[in-house]
């Protein structure tokens, strides 16, 4: 079972959501199906067309859209002027809400991957009305013990490229949290300054995550590159704006509010990203969710294995029909 065959949108649009920003969508497959609302990684990758290919076309409404600043959203983060203080977890989950209501959608299953996940995760915690199931992948809580693994833990394990990822910081930025520090130096008013950060940055991030070849080839977009770094950077830097106190995961001590939504968590045991350990502990917290390991898979959505979890996730929750309220 791999992924649905390729198709194209029967509707798309710019929504505007307000603070000056307009957000891409797209719905495609059956317009009488269920509700399916796919969320990007990142943040600030945006969607492509293989995230039209998880859910069943004959059996789901699927929707996509571009989160704010990325993909055909506009202003994107690549531009100097986009104002970023606009761009937080709180406004994304207003996005949502904003996209549901225009779509005239009462509830859609959530499919979200790494930093999707975790937009997912509060989204369900935030709005359990509107959700019906979660299916995750490579998945991510958001705490601020995940972001110093990512940025100074896996220095351990990939030393050499981390010498080149400390050295184009001031020394005196390489102590304290290393997200926010490349922040600093991304939105610096010197344009040299900032292509040097985030060409610094997605060296860092294809060093210890690797990716499929097209995935790495958008990073020489220099707008992509700078967008997407510059995204990163912001939320990661900032707590993912989940609130103080978020070292062990706002999200993960939220789990509870969880514990109607059926779920899937799809999780490759190598995944460096994401450490399997953080998808036990949520799978352990929340009742009722379903823990798939996919052995020897790192983070990506697109590995043997975690297609066909994915897949047969959404392919079982299309034949469910949710009690009215839940």
């Amino acid at each position: 079972m791999g992924l649905y065959p390729e198709i194209e949108p029967y509707d798309s649009g710019m929504l505007d959501v307000g603070d000056g920003n307009r957000v891409h969508w797209e719905v495609c497959g059956n317009p009488h199906g269920k509700p399916a609302l796919m969320l990007h990684g990142g943040p600030g990758s945006g969607c492509d067309a293989g995230f039209r290919r998880y859910c069943d076309p004959a059996a789901y409404r699927i929707v996509l859209l571009d989160q704010r600043g990325c993909g055909r959203s506009t202003p994107h983060a690549g531009a100097y002027d986009t104002d970023m203080s606009v761009n937080t977890t709180a406004h994304l989950l207003v996005d949502l809400e904003l996209l549901r209501r225009h779509l005239g959608i009462e509830r859609w299953l959530v499919w979200g991957v790494s930093w999707g996940s975790v937009l997912g995760l509060r989204y369900a915690q935030t709005h359990p009305w509107a959700v019906s199931e979660l299916v995750l992948a490579a998945v991510a809580t958001g705490s601020n013990a995940e972001v110093a693994l990512l940025t100074r833990g896996l220095g351990r394990i990939f030393p050499e490229a981390f010498e080149r990822f400390l050295a184009e910081l001031p020394e005196g930025e390489r102590d304290g949290n290393l997200a926010a520090a490349y922040n600093r130096l991304i939105e610096s008013p010197d344009p040299a300054v900032r292509a040097r950060a985030a060409r610094a940055w997605t060296d860092w991030e294809t060093a210890t995550i690797p990716a499929p070849p097209r995935s790495v080839a958008r990073f020489e977009d220099p707008v992509f590159r700078t967008g997407f770094a510059r995204t990163v950077t912001h939320y990661w830097g900032n707590d993912h704006f989940l609130g103080a106190g978020n070292h062990e995961g706002v999200v993960l001590r939220d789990a509870h509010l969880l514990g109607g939504v059926p779920a899937t968590l799809v999780q490759g045991s190598l995944d460096f990203g994401n450490l399997l350990g953080t998808a036990w502990r949520l799978h352990h917290a929340w009742p009722g969710s379903e823990l798939v390991v996919v052995d020897e898979v790192g983070h990506t959505m697109g590995a043997p294995g975690v297609v066909e979890a994915l897949v047969a996730a959404t392919d079982r929750y299309a034949r469910r029909r949710p009690a009215p309220g839940r």
